[in-house]
């Protein structure tokens, strides 16, 4: 076996340039090829649970990330209609106990602009949409849509829900139309009523939607999602709407949520595709991170969290396999695809909890998570402690031992 020495990356999302990031930090020489004409991600939030939050931290990047975030005082569970707070779970001043690192509520442009800064530019290739790889024993070959090639020692692909890594890989098969549908929107925390929107992460769980919303950029903005159940499937996420069709379709909801609503300047609308878990994501000297290798639901916050996850542990199993890049892919996977695996199909769960359109199992639900919050105060809602105390920064054992 040669060394492992050059890395192409296919995607230069927050899950490719983490990946990135880190394999430089050990040494690679690491090529990320994006198909856009220029680096950047569409205007929205993002959260960094503690689990995302130490690899930023074992990255050096904490301190520039936080710098750009907010750091939420609460997770929050309200009723849909009369805004009555079913459950909280305190998370600033705990959850850096708790898990040595907080949750944090950010623009997601920020974020992959703290990322950018942290990689010479010179390791990005913009305006190349790959269309396909190939690979022998020695190493893999890209082609891109304008008919050149390039050549690495291993190909990642980070290229999102319909990657064309996957699709050399394994073929073509698109991704599962969920049902759900959601409208985001960013307000200026000085356009709202005073006092209107708590510093909280806050979900407003109702029949066929949820409701989330909290600051982000410092607390100057409040970012809002809206998920809603309904057959609608453009999957572009630049497609734009109007604030009027997501009140509309939260109509009879709490007046907080009309309120946030009529102030949104901008509004955009996409619909929710995922994957069932694959059974595999690498082959020889390929694999795939991030949503080409396991799209999910966003009710439990954990897309870009898991991506960035991935780069990390990715990074940490080729140095650990140098000279042997598909044993260090195979290790990379088998760390990776049953945790993922778990969460994918959590969030799916999480999703018809929440969007209940019974109302008996909707006042069952809710008197469970008011019992609980009486008889185990400080955990969380949902339970998700193991998806927070998972460390993938940790030495091996005790990452399994998180989990």
């Amino acid at each position: 076996m040669t060394e492992v020495r050059t890395i192409a990356i296919v995607g230069g999302g927050l899950g490719g340039l983490t990946a990135a990031i880190a394999l430089r930090q050990r040494g690679f020489g690491v090529t990320v090829y994006e198909q856009a004409d220029q680096l950047g991600e569409i205007g929205a939030g993002i959260q960094l649970s503690p689990n995302a939050m130490r690899v930023l931290i074992a990255l050096g990047l904490d301190q520039a990330f936080e710098a750009i975030a907010f750091e939420p005082n609460r997770h929050v569970v309200r009723n849909w209609k009369s805004g009555a707070v079913v459950s909280a779970t305190q998370m600033k001043g705990v959850f850096r106990a708790q898990y040595r690192a907080g949750y944090f509520g950010a623009h997601r442009a920020d974020l992959h602009a703290v990322l950018q800064q942290a990689l010479p530019m010179d390791c990005v290739r913009l305006a190349a949409r790959c269309t396909g790889v190939t690979q022998t024993a020695d190493g893999a070959t890209l082609t891109f849509a304008n008919g050149s090639t390039a050549s690495a020692d291993i190909v990642i692909g980070a290229d999102g829900i319909r990657s064309a890594v996957r699709e050399s890989l394994y073929g073509a098969d698109a991704p599962r139309f969920t049902g759900h549908i959601v409208w985001r929107g960013l307000v200026p925390t000085d356009a709202l009523p005073k006092g209107l929107i708590e510093p909280d992460m806050t979900a407003w769980l109702g029949p066929n939607g949820t409701m989330v919303h909290y600051y982000v950029r410092r607390g100057a903005l409040v970012n809002w999602i809206a998920h809603f159940e309904t057959d609608w499937r453009e999957e572009s996420w630049s497609v734009e709407s109007d604030w009027r069709e997501a009140a509309e379709a939260f109509a009879g909801w709490h007046p907080t949520l009309a309120e946030l609503f009529s102030r949104t300047e901008r509004c955009y609308k996409w619909a929710l595709y995922d994957r069932d878990p694959l059974p595999r994501w690498t082959s020889g000297r390929v694999t795939l991170l991030g949503d080409a290798a396991h799209p999910m639901l966003p009710y439990l916050a954990q897309g870009a969290a898991q991506s960035v996850e991935d780069g990390y542990v990715l990074a940490d199993m080729l140095a650990q396999h140098r000279d042997d890049a598909p044993a260090a892919l195979q290790a990379y996977e088998t760390a990776r695809r049953p945790r993922t695996s778990r969460i994918q199909l959590h969030a799916r769960e999480r999703g018809k909890i929440n969007n209940s359109t019974s109302a008996f199992q909707r006042f069952k639900r809710d008197l469970g998570y008011r019992i609980k919050k009486l008889i185990r105060p400080k955990e969380h809602t949902y339970s998700i402690e193991w998806i927070y105390g998972h460390d993938v920064t940790a030495a091996r054992g005790e990452a399994s031992k998180a989990a």
